[in-house]
């Protein structure tokens, strides 16, 4: 009877309250001079006054008729128990004092650090930030709880915010599990450093902090810290894609259109840009044909979009495809205002381009620096304003540039290349299977021998755009054939004779050519992704060693191609024509092996201390030669100084304490100690460090003031040598272009060198083309299906394929269930397909085909 009520649900398996005083009743208030005790709150219940009033009063009165079961219509018995429980778990508790306005109107304090926190998060509301904070990056609040979940790691409450941490040397792994979660994720760094800000205006305050890099799907792999390890991505690209689009005319909806689109890909890693603008149909076909060839990690929807296109790309972007989805205005683009956008970047970069001139950043000017623009401001209306909302959005990761002078433009489709639909893509099975969506199984994954990371790319474009032009597909077909014969050359023997030049068609290509040509994509393939990584170097957020990597990889490529010459130099017309008779491999071979490329590339590694740069060590990173970086020589200087002037103290205190053998030491970390016996008196302001049974270490105010000084300078030469370091990355600009290039010749020798496998190992034959004045026709004899021969191995059964515009020009399947009927259409698809690849297609013979 004397218990008191608990509004708690955990009170049942709480001890129970002590009571002084049996006869108190129990609604009496405790007095203010003995409270009484009341047990640990796990779980509370609270309910507003008038809410609880409202129950209470429902819950005591006396219905006039009883309440009937909506399922038997008999009267439901009164709930007099229940009532009596709810009754005291709604009355209040005298022991818990109820929340009064004056209390919530009082403003919580918050600590310096959580007015950082508050001022970041009202900065960057959309973004999850991950704060440095010592040795760990620290969540706060909302934030906290999703990396909790997404990471599992433990978050709890911290003064006034849910706070989580990881360390700061996994940041690259936390990172990429929260963008691969679909999260844009930033990261605060501190922009000071414990000596600068003991010599600072904010010795007191705590560090300052900033935004210093955010990372989503389409920016991770160029971005800072985290981009160019590969870890999970291998070859994928990740594009950007923005999307807008608006009402067709009444003329053109009578064709079935009525919507037209525009549209741009950036994959911010290579470089590559992709933009187009078309007439689409209500079921945006086109636009489905992009998104499949494409495959983007994250859509930016220029709103007003279309409910039938945001509908498509929202599909695409389903809970299951990880694909991130932005929104973006482009009211603001109206009367021009996306050129004008666009324009302004180009200046600005212009500008800033002749200011950096002018500076002395170690670098000399060579080439004419100006910019083409005549394409960017032919592009069509929409998808100039998809380049501007593509830019706009880019800025806030500080990657914009690459559009304005890294990038290389192209359509979507040309004239020279096959426009795929997405109903093809999937009938086929061009890139994923439809068993389970993945790529096994499908066209690109057997046709794929690449080697290289940036050659695997470039094969997925190959194979969804087939050429349409017959020089191209010739060129692409002669250079797959003579590395096929170099293959069978090779295996053969090591010994073969030369060229015979008179009879070019016959001649047995040197083996030389392919064991040089599979060591370098070997070598290539173990080295990191090129491609990413000169993109990288661009963007500015490579590392030194990776920039070393990157540039050694290209200068051995060029230096074994390089053994291919065979002829003066001066006579570029007939440069290697007694090793390689493709004019595609030539020109491959001769970009890559440039005397340019390789001069420049030795030229960048001469500025490197390569030992530096596998160490981390930015200080010592950078070669001074030629009066250049003179900052970094003089903070150089300023240290070697402090240096010497601490360690000539040592002479002072060997007079003062007449130890001629005194010297300084290191313990624990902390250096320039002086270790003396126990029972010897040093002065009064001589501090005391640590201690052994025997004897006694100290620093004297003298080392104390030297030490401070030389860690000022030290701060002082990692500030000047990053900014150099900086210098010397935005002065590879002039470069970008040229080295761009070798790695884009360097991934289609990759190419070719993985066809040239594919129909060795498969026994493919070239396909032979027809005339343009002669009907279109295709002929195949003991043809494959190219992937089910993979799976089924010797149990497919070849077929033929006859058909002649003037003749046999169609042909009816028939046969029962399961009997192969689709799989012999797609068939003649894919060989058709194969043979416009310029690849040799699979075990036929003359394949017939016309081209228009």
């Amino acid at each position: 009877m004397g218990k008191q009520k608990q509004q708690v649900i955990s009170r049942f398996f709480a001890p129970k309250p002590k009571i002084n005083d049996s006869s108190t009743p129990p609604t009496a208030p405790p007095s203010s001079s003995s409270p009484i005790s009341s047990p640990k709150i796990s779980a509370t219940v609270s309910f507003s006054p008038a809410k609880r009033k409202l129950l209470s009063s429902h819950l005591t009165s006396s219905p006039k008729r009883p309440k009937l079961s909506p399922h038997t219509q008999n009267p439901i018995p009164t709930p007099s128990v229940h009532q009596k429980f709810l009754e005291k778990l709604l009355e209040p508790s005298p022991g818990i004092p109820q929340p009064s306005s004056t209390q919530s109107s009082i403003p919580k304090k918050y600590t310096p650090l959580e007015q950082q926190v508050l001022d970041l998060k009202n900065k960057y509301p959309d973004v999850l930030l991950m704060i440095e904070v010592g040795y760990k990056y620290r969540f706060f609040g909302e934030d906290a709880e999703i990396a909790a979940r997404v990471l599992r790691i433990y978050a709890h409450m911290d003064h006034n915010f849910m706070t989580a941490s990881v360390p700061t040397f996994r940041l690259n792994v936390h990172v990429r599990r929260l963008v691969s979660a679909g999260y844009k994720v930033g990261v605060v760094k501190q922009t000071e450093t414990a000596a600068i800000k003991a010599h600072g205006d904010n010795k007191t305050g705590p560090f300052c902090r900033g935004l210093s890099a955010l990372y989503t799907k389409a920016t991770m792999e160029a971005a800072q810290d985290v981009g160019g390890r590969e870890e999970g991505c291998g070859g994928e690209s990740n594009y950007l894609c923005c999307v807008v689009d608006k009402s067709v005319l009444l003329e053109n909806a009578d064709r079935g259109f009525d919507t037209r689109i525009g549209f741009i890909g950036v994959e911010i890693s290579t470089g590559d840009v992709v933009y187009s603008e078309f007439d689409d149909v209500f079921l945006r076909s086109g636009l489905e044909a992009v998104v499949l060839s494409l495959s983007p990690a994250e859509l930016l929807l220029g709103d007003p979009l279309s409910k039938q296109t945001e509908k498509l790309l929202l599909t695409y972007a389903g809970h299951y495809s990880n694909v991130r989805v932005e929104r973006a205005s482009r009211d603001c683009f109206n009367d021009g205002g996306a050129l004008a956008e666009v324009m302004s970047l180009y200046e600005n970069m212009a500008e800033a381009k002749a200011e950096d001139s002018e500076k002395e950043v170690g670098w000399t000017e060579h080439g004419n620096n100006h910019l083409d623009i005549e394409g960017i401001m032919n592009m069509p209306d929409l998808a100039m304003q998809a380049l501007a909302l593509t830019i706009r959005h880019l800025k806030q990761f500080r990657l914009e540039k690459i559009l304005c002078l890294g990038a290389s433009f192209r359509t979507f489709s040309s004239n020279m290349e096959m426009n795929l639909s997405a109903n093809t893509l999937q009938q086929l099975e061009v890139l994923r299977n439809n068993s389970n969506g993945l790529e096994s199984g499908s066209l690109l994954h057997v046709m794929n021998y690449t080697l290289t990371v940036s050659g695997s790319r470039l094969l997925r474009h190959w194979v969804t755009h087939p050429l349409c032009d017959r020089n191209m597909i010739s060129a692409r077909l002669d250079a797959v054939s003579e590395i096929a014969e170099s293959v069978g050359s090779y295996r053969a023997s090591q010994n073969v004779g030369s060229i015979d030049e008179e009879n070019s068609d016959v001649a047995i290509v040197q083996p030389d050519f392919y064991s040089l040509l599979s060591t370098v994509l070997t070598n290539l393939g173990r080295s990191p992704d090129i491609q990413r990584g000169i993109t990288r170097i661009f963007h500015r957020t490579a590392t030194a060693s990776e920039f070393i990597s990157v540039i050694q990889a290209i200068l051995h490529a060029g230096k074994q191609f390089q053994q291919l010459h065979a002829e003066d130099e001066h006579n570029n017309k007939k440069v290697r024509a007694k090793t390689v008779r493709s004019v595609l491999l030539k020109k491959l071979i001769f970009t890559v092996s440039s005397s340019s490329v390789v001069g420049n590339a030795v030229k960048l590694l001469s500025t490197l201390n390569k030992e530096a740069a596998e160490r981390g060590d930015l200080a010592n990173l950078i070669v001074i030669h030629n009066d250049q970086f003179q900052g970094v020589a003089s903070s150089r200087k300023a240290v070697q100084l402090a240096k010497e002037k601490l360690d000539s103290l040592i002479c002072l205190y060997r007079k003062q304490l007449k130890m001629h053998n005194l010297e300084f030491m290191s313990v624990s970390g902390n250096t320039h100690l002086i270790e003396l016996p126990a029972d010897v008196r040093v002065p009064v302001n001589w501090v005391k460090v640590n201690s052994t049974k025997k004897t006694t270490r100290y620093h004297p105010p003298e080392v104390l003031t030297a030490l401070d000084q030389l860690s000022l300078a030290n701060e002082e030469l990692m500030v000047i040598s990053r900014a150099a370091w900086d210098n010397f990355l935005r002065g590879f600009e002039k470069y970008y272009a040229e080295f761009q290039a070798v790695v884009q010749a360097l991934a289609a020798l990759d190419c070719l060198h993985s066809l040239a496998c594919l129909s060795k190992n498969k026994n493919y034959v070239r396909p032979v083309f027809v005339d343009d004045s002669e009907p279109v026709q295709i002929h195949i004899s003991s043809g494959h299906h190219p992937v089910l021969e993979t799976i089924l191995q010797d149990s497919f059964v070849p077929n033929d394929t006859h058909l002649h515009a003037d003749g046999e020009h169609c042909q009816i399947v028939t046969g029962p269930n399961m009997g192969g009927k689709s799989c012999y259409i797609r068939q003649v698809g894919l060989i058709a397909m194969m043979a416009q690849l310029h690849s040799d297609s699979s075990r036929l013979g003359p394949l017939y085909q016309h081209h228009q």
